[in-house]
């Protein structure tokens, strides 16, 4: 999907690089069969989460978007 997002121009193709990390740290993390990495809590606690923080902020950096308010989050259970 990112590579569309850079035909389109919506994205720099500098951010692939650091999308393709994150991809890969959500599907390790995916593989892991324990409900427990997707609660509100693990957004804090787990390891995963936390090595996908650097490469998102260097893509949200990268692409000037403001990350100092967060957006609002809709959850979907």
């Amino acid at each position: 999907m990112a590579e569309r997002l850079v035909e389109e121009g919506l994205l720099s193709r500098g951010a692939l690089p650091d999308l393709r990390i994150i991809d890969s740290i959500f599907d390790e993390m995916t593989r892991d069969e324990s409900p427990d990495r997707w609660t509100t809590e693990a957004l804090i606690s787990d390891v995963g989460w936390g090595q996908a923080r650097g490469p998102a902020q260097q893509v949200l950096a990268r692409e000037g978007a403001e990350t100092s308010v967060l957006p609002d989050i809709c959850v979907v259970r």
